[in-house]
């Protein structure tokens, strides 16, 4: 028993010691990412366990060649802990960037919101009381408050119903059921929606006459994702603009892109225009309403749950949207 005690002070001692150091080590290195803080304390851990091992050996005078068995032994365990330690340290880091991420995004999506619900609200607000008030009287005015009040409602109803599709793409509930779904149907059945805003504006909306594929999709999701960018594209685009859509299909993809003539998009922004409540107006037109700022997220969101990518890139006096698809989605 005596024995038994005095090894394991030994290695108790040994491990103290390196422990210590370690100790030490992350205090200084307190500042580093997540992976180098894992990584000291796995390599830590073996040293202590070498240590220990070293320390109980010689006071076993042990020979030393079983001491190289018993070293190499640790060794390698050792090669494992570690590799397994950084590549665990790794993806908690990358687990942890992504959950800053989407903080900073609730946290932006909470802002805009925010900011998107109060003015129309206050306007709502002064109007509902002129009305009762019996402030404003002549027909065309309380007919105009009427309108007002009905296109800002209209207009918080679908910042509300991209709330919820959003929410439903974070939350990974999304009910996907793919079928074959003609590419040809689902942008004519976007052009009709987004013609009356395309008209308000005197923008041409330019659909290719042949080449439409037929994609295996979910047709509702889908065919948010084309008018969508078809919105987005005419709010963008500058009166009297156009704004072209055409699709195809290769070896591995069906493909679809939206190109207008906005200006373009500045460099720096482009890796942003699919982020929550981004806007740019700076980098287009100044003044436009564009929204909540969710129309691209949503786009990302309902692609990349069917398997597919969207990206944005600069075209000759505008940009151009691209949505890819598996061809065997």
């Amino acid at each position: 028993m005596r024995n038994l005690l005095l090894i394991a002070a030994y290695a108790l001692a040994a491990g103290a010691v390196v422990g210590l150091a370690g100790a030490g080590a992350l205090r200084v290195l307190r500042g580093r990412s997540i992976v180098v803080h894992i990584s000291i304390l796995v390599a830590v851990t073996v040293a202590a366990i070498v240590a220990g091992v070293v320390a109980v050996a010689q006071a076993m005078f042990l020979s030393d060649h079983d001491l190289q068995v018993v070293l190499i032994t640790v060794a390698a365990s050792a090669v494992v802990s570690l590799a397994v330690g950084v590549m665990f340290a790794r993806r908690l880091a990358a687990a942890a960037m992504w959950a800053a991420q989407a903080e900073a995004s609730r946290r932006d999506l909470v802002a805009w919101v925010s900011h998107d619900l109060r003015t129309p609200l206050a306007g709502l607000r002064a109007m509902a009381e002129a009305l009762e008030d019996n402030v404003v009287s002549d027909p065309k005015t309380v007919a105009e408050y009427h309108q007002r009040i009905r296109v800002e409602t209209d207009r918080m109803s679908g910042l509300v119903d991209d709330l919820f599709e959003l929410s439903r793409i974070n939350a990974g509930a999304l009910r996907l059921s793919p079928t074959a779904v003609p590419l040809a149907d689902v942008v004519s059945d976007a052009i009709a929606t987004t013609a009356p805003l395309a008209a308000s504006r005197g923008i041409r909306i330019v659909a290719a006459e042949s080449g439409w594929p037929v994609v295996t999709a979910s047709e509702p999701e889908l065919a948010r994702v084309v008018a969508n960018l078809l919105i987005n594209s005419v709010r963008y685009t500058p009166p009297d603009g156009t704004v072209q859509i055409a699709a195809g299909r290769d070896r591995d993809d069906v493909w679809l892109t939206v190109s207008d003539s906005c200006g373009g998009i500045p460099e720096a922004d482009l890796p942003r225009v699919f982020d929550v409540a981004f806007r740019g107006e700076r980098s287009r037109t100044p003044g436009e309403a564009a929204g909540g700022g969710l129309g691209l997220a949503i786009v990302r969101g309902l692609v990349e749950a069917q398997g597919g990518r969207v990206r944005a890139g600069n075209v000759h006096g505008g940009c151009r949207f691209e949505v890819r698809l598996p061809a065997g989605a």
